[in-house]
């Protein structure tokens, strides 16, 4: 014969399966939510632009100053973009191992910008701006350079 004690503990141990049940199914729906949200802006999560300043491991004050402007420019202009993830500013060494292959991408031969497109994780546009050591003396000049040409790839990254 069952016990009354048996049926009471299997009852509870049901309605215990039973909720975690629900839990589960509440968390994965949820994560579709986000997912559905986020990706019906009609943009892709991967689409982004990428400003790179890259230097090597001696470092003059003009390059230390293109450096400055290029990140003052990109960071007070595009704070927005830069919170939301559809742009990234990086400064990257091309004499530190594993970033050799900067110089070869890109075809740098000196301390350059770069901006890059991602749509979809894969580069489909890169540009030098190499009017960067034309304008460091004149910093205004130098930070709208910067910005007109960083906005212009943003508005392709949509």
């Amino acid at each position: 014969m069952i016990s009354k004690r048996f049926l009471l503990n299997e009852e509870a141990n049901l309605k215990r399966v039973v909720f975690a049940f629900l839990i589960v199914v509440a968390i994965i729906s949820a994560g579709f939510f986000v997912f559905f949200v986020y990706a019906s802006d009609g943009q892709a999560p991967s689409t982004k632009v990428i400003a790179y300043y890259f230097h090597g491991t001696f470092r003059c004050p003009t390059c230390h100053k293109l450096e400055q402007y290029s990140k003052e420019a990109i960071e007070t202009n595009f704070k927005d973009a830069l919170a939301s993830g559809k742009l990234e500013f990086k400064v990257i060494n091309v004499e530190d191992k594993g970033n050799e292959h900067y110089a070869k991408d890109y075809q740098l031969y000196t301390k350059s910008l770069i901006l890059s497109l991602i749509k979809d994780g894969k580069e489909t546009k890169w540009k030098n701006l190499e009017k960067i050591w034309e304008y460091v003396n004149n910093k205004q000049r130098f930070i709208d350079y910067v910005k007109s040409s960083v906005a212009d790839l943003l508005k392709e990254a949509q």
